[in-house]
């Protein structure tokens, strides 16, 4: 069952969208109420993709795609997200080899075993074909 969002507000020129809100305007003449159509979703699986507008109905509907994940999506995401999380450590890194406090300097330690972390999640991450393998590395 498709989620419905209400509370905008559509103004259409000719037969074309010109506007939409997600408030009422002050002047309402020639503003249409709109609702979102979500498709639903499965988990990990499917995304939504682009919008059309069914003007014969009223309230207009803004109908929203979807679209299968590819599993190598996901394992993009899941790169960039050890790669992310590397670069954050990293980062730590320097902010306290810079800190003007002398106790706090680059530990070249904690880096090393941030890099090697990802290298193993990356690693996991490119053995991964299936959806199901994917879905075993996010638990």
């Amino acid at each position: 069952m498709p989620t419905i969002r209400t509370g905008y507000w559509i103004r259409v020129e000719n037969n074309e969208v010109k506007d939409v809100w997600d408030s009422a305007p002050a002047d309402t003449a020639g503003w249409t109420t709109g609702v979102e159509v979500l498709p639903d979703l499965t988990p990990n699986r499917e995304i939504i993709t682009t919008h059309q507008f069914d003007l014969t109905k009223n309230p207009i509907e803004i109908i929203w795609g979807k679209r299968d994940l590819l599993v190598d999506e996901r394992k993009q995401s899941l790169a960039g997200q050890a790669q992310a999380e590397f670069q954050q450590v990293v980062q730590q890194q320097m902010m306290l080899q810079m800190s003007p406090n002398p106790s706090e300097e680059f530990d070249t330690n904690v880096v090393t075993t941030a890099k090697a972390v990802m290298q193993a999640r990356i690693d996991a991450v490119n053995a991964a074909v299936t959806h199901e393998d994917v879905d075993a590395l996010m638990e």
